[in-house]
């Protein structure tokens, strides 16, 4: 039944997709009108409106042969940014240029995006925020979920640029645009030329194919002023150790052996040079270090408040200057990845000649929702770094015993710390626990009024 039910969504989102790219809006009037006068005709004893129907039909039929005898033989060239940030609009060039030997007249350019249709497996897995309070045949035959799914895929206001005429062998730079839903990875498959036809009702298309990528960033709330004080600690290892495991440090010279220095320390190739033993010689650093700590454990997936999480934490990776200190960033990942990632948890320093934040925006562009229970293994991994850190942000998604120890801990140390509680709305506590900061989702930036 589910396979049956996955052909048939399968089918239809191809058919809307085959109709909304051929169809002008002229078109679409007189499919609707088509349509309606098939219905009322069926008696054609009664009524003469099944004249209309062949009218209308017979319209269509001629406007998409003609729309078939469209030809385009274009060379094109993208010139995409390197990131888009989700929400606001991403503008960029492309260049074409007419190969045919016709000019191009009349003509427009739209983006084609890869096909949105999610594999059977994803679509039976997934679920949809709020798909719990829909009813038991939404439920069952998933057609909103099936729909999210490829919203979640596609950009929003995709802009058609006019090409103008364009003689052979002419080139014409064109800008044009989308704005991304949401944050993560967009894949373009190509360029759409297009011409009406003469009635103006069905589009002759030409696919240009050009393949691409790109990531969205999430998007980011305005701070206000904020001062993560901390003293500076001491970093075993020094800024080379800052961001890996093990026990290596900073290089600092080369001397001569003393009495006592361990033996991996020895530099051979200088020992078998000068004849007598030289180790390396390294150096203690001290500087501040910062954690912020992202709670992905959502019990409803990739919902508004989830997002609202992720975007305030690429507010702080965006807006914390790390010249003179580091930056970790730890969250769990989704159930896939536990096993591939020892469990799950995943850690970025930026800062000191580690990552930039940039890579750090793109790592939250792939952040996805974890199972609620596997945050105690991040709380033990921010205590195993709670010595070394100067302060600490943690965006929760709930307030329970467990995430009440970890920033008790914390606070132990002598770090400073900032509880940050993203709630949907009307599920925030009417008094919240001493040194956490509530903020609804879908109001974020006002409630951020509140943060020092």
């Amino acid at each position: 039944m589910r396979r049956l039910i996955y052909r048939a969504l399968r089918a239809v989102s191809a058919l809307d997709h085959w109709l909304r790219e051929r169809l002008t809006p002229a078109g679409w009037l007189a499919l609707g009108a088509a349509g309606t006068a098939a219905a009322v005709g069926l008696d054609t004893n009664q009524t003469v409106t099944y004249r209309a129907f062949t009218f209308l039909a017979a319209l269509l039929a001629l406007s998409y042969l003609a729309s078939l005898l469209f030809r385009a033989r274009v060379d094109s060239r993208r010139e995409l940014p390197r990131y888009a940030t989700a929400g606001e609009p991403c503008v960029y060039r492309v260049v074409l240029a007419n190969r045919g030997a016709r000019a191009l007249v009349d003509a427009t350019v739209r983006e084609r995006f890869r096909d949105p249709r999610p594999a059977r497996e994803e679509w039976l897995r997934a679920r949809e925020p709020g798909e719990e309070r829909r009813n038991w045949w939404d439920r069952t035959v998933g057609y909103f979920r099936w729909r999210w799914l490829i919203e979640r895929r596609l950009p929003r206001d995709i802009e058609a640029a006019a090409l103008g005429p364009l003689a052979p062998g002419e080139r014409r730079e064109l800008r044009l645009a989308f704005t991304p839903r949401r944050r993560g990875r967009i894949e373009l498959a190509g360029l759409t030329v297009s011409r009406t036809d003469p009635l103006g009702l069905v589009r002759g298309l030409a696919c240009v194919p050009l393949p691409a990528h790109l990531i969205a960033l999430p998007r980011r709330y305005r701070l206000p002023e904020i001062a993560l004080p901390g003293r500076r600690k001491f970093q075993p290892g020094g800024v080379s150790f800052a961001a890996s495991v093990g026990d290596s440090e900073e290089f600092l010279a080369l001397r001569d052996y003393r009495p006592g220095d361990p033996l991996h320390r020895v530099h051979w190739k200088s020992y078998a040079r000068t004849g007598r033993p030289v180790v390396r010689e390294y150096q203690d650093e001290f500087f501040e270090r910062h954690a912020l700590v992202l709670d992905t454990g959502s019990r409803h997936g990739e919902d508004a408040t989830f997002e609202d999480a992720v975007a305030l934490a690429a507010s702080f990776v965006y807006t914390l200057d790390t010249h003179e200190c580091l930056l970790d960033l730890l969250f769990v990942g989704p159930a896939a990845a536990m096993q591939a990632a020892g469990g799950g948890i995943f850690a970025y320093t930026a800062g000191r000649g580690q990552l930039q934040s940039e890579h750090m925006l793109e790592v939250l562009a792939a952040a996805m929702p974890s199972e609620p229970g596997a945050f105690s293994g991040l709380s033990r991994a921010v205590i195993a770094r709670r010595e070394s850190l100067s302060s600490v942000i943690l965006i929760l998604l709930s307030w329970d015993e467990e995430r009440r120890r970890l920033a008790a801990a914390l606070h132990a140390t002598g770090a400073e710390v900032r509880v940050l509680l993203v709630c949907a709305p009307g599920e925030a506590p009417a008094e919240p626990p001493p040194g956490v900061l509530p903020l609804v989702a879908g109001r974020i930036e006002q409630g951020l009024a509140g943060l020092r």
